[in-house]
């Protein structure tokens, strides 16, 4: 059994990933950001999120409205990315308004969608 992506013979590059292991093991932020592409993973809070890249922010019966889901089921996709610090909001009367945190979290969404369009082209 010859498999191609699989190192034929094994390298000596143990200064190199010592390295590597012990920066990975120092970082403070990978339980967290698994976190953050965890609640990502979830079909409907991409949706959610992706639709709050195309518009600035949205109120909660409106996302619902855009991913075909219940206000309730809606509410608790964005608590959940607000939990993780990927979405806030405002009230303003009796409608809540949310949008993405920050930046960040815009360009990490449309970065995703960009490179899944490059990998449909590139067929």
């Amino acid at each position: 059994m010859s498999e191609r992506d699989v190192c034929e013979v094994i390298c000596d590059s143990r200064e190199k990933t010592a390295i590597l292991k012990q920066q990975i093991d120092q970082s403070k932020n990978i339980v967290e950001v698994t976190k953050l592409f965890k609640a990502l993973s979830d079909e409907t809070r991409m949706k959610v999120a992706y639709a709050l890249t195309l518009e600035k922010e949205l109120c909660v019966c409106d996302v619902a409205e855009i991913v075909g889901a219940s206000t309730a089921t809606t509410s608790h996709h964005l608590r959940h990315l607000k939990s993780l610090g990927l979405a806030k909001y405002r009230k303003e009367g009796k409608l809540v308004y949310y949008s993405l945190d920050d930046d960040h979290v815009k360009q990490l969404i449309r970065i995703a969608f960009a490179h899944q369009e490059e990998l449909v082209s590139r067929g």
